[in-house]
């Protein structure tokens, strides 16, 4: 089985964040890939700022140099509210050799007994959470069915995000070193965020 890492997110946009934790997560579970999963309306969030179509581009440009990391872009194709559980269905539908570790920060962690079917979804997949030492995530307070599918993968604290970059381009900031050149000069090029 081909051990590969399942990234959801908007990606509104993608930063160095996002890269540093799928890499953490590579590196904590030994995975071969790591697929990023732009979600087109996540069930917890508003909107996302930026259309499905271009945060999906953002992503290609972002992870074009980077071996291992690619997009699987299910869930915009799919469109509507995505929820984990059927997403994660699809794809070991279509890819019965693979085994799927699904990456979660460590704000996330606390939630998973509440996502949708979340009993199942321990069943087909490992979680590798995220670990900040700015944030930790308490596994004794979790259900048994969670902690015995949960790797740790330790994550530095670093203060981005997709949020706060939205804000520095609208007001119109640096957003340099937060996020890959390209997708910098994809935001000013196309004037997404108000910029």
């Amino acid at each position: 089985m081909r051990k590969t890492g399942l990234f959801g997110g908007t990606f509104d946009p993608i930063h160095y964040g996002h890269l540093l934790a799928a890499e953490a997560a590579r590196e904590a579970a030994k995975l071969e890939e790591v697929w990023f999963i732009p979600t087109f309306a996540p069930p917890h969030k508003a909107n996302p700022g930026a259309d499905a179509e271009t945060r999906r581009r953002m992503l290609e440009i972002a992870l074009e140099e980077t071996p291992g990391f690619r997009v699987e872009d299910l869930e915009l194709r799919r469109q509507g509210v995505s929820y984990t559980i059927d997403t994660v269905n699809a794809l070991l539908e279509r890819y019965p050799d693979r085994s799927f570790y699904w990456i979660v920060g460590s704000d996330m962690v606390k939630d998973l007994p509440n996502w949708r079917d979340s009993e199942r979804l321990a069943e087909l997949v490992t979680f590798i959470g995220l670990d900040r030492p700015d944030d930790p995530f308490g596994e004794a307070e979790l259900p048994m069915y969670v902690r015995r599918k949960l790797l740790r993968a330790s994550m530095p604290p670093m203060g981005l995000s997709s949020t706060d970059i939205r804000r520095r381009v609208k007001d119109g900031r640096s957003i340099r070193f937060m996020t890959p050149d390209p997708v910098c000069d994809w935001i000013r090029r196309n004037g997404l965020y108000g910029s």
